[in-house]
């Protein structure tokens, strides 16, 4: 029941950080999926690092710090994504 808590989590910080990050991302639900999950990874080791809990224990600062990081992957996917298409 952990790994299924952990991808609906990965997907609400993944659509939180969409919803964060300004205009328009032409992403899909499976890079919403996949950078949500990522950025739940790195916010539960940087709470782990600070001892607030375990990598995959749900707690404020994981949170946020997932947040965070996957509102600045979506941002990384979209300017690799630009220039992927723009050599077009």
């Amino acid at each position: 029941m952990t790994m299924i808590g952990f991808v609906v989590f990965g997907l609400v910080v993944g659509a939180l950080a969409r919803l964060i990050k300004p205009g328009r991302q032409r992403l899909g639900l499976l890079w919403t999926l996949l950078l949500g999950l990522a950025g739940s990874v790195i916010g539960g080791t940087v709470a782990s690092a600070l001892g607030t809990g375990d990598v995959f224990e749900l707690n404020v600062l994981g949170a946020v710090v997932a947040i965070i990081a996957a509102v600045a992957l979506i941002g990384v996917a979209e300017s690799l994504a630009g220039r992927s298409r723009g050599r077009r």
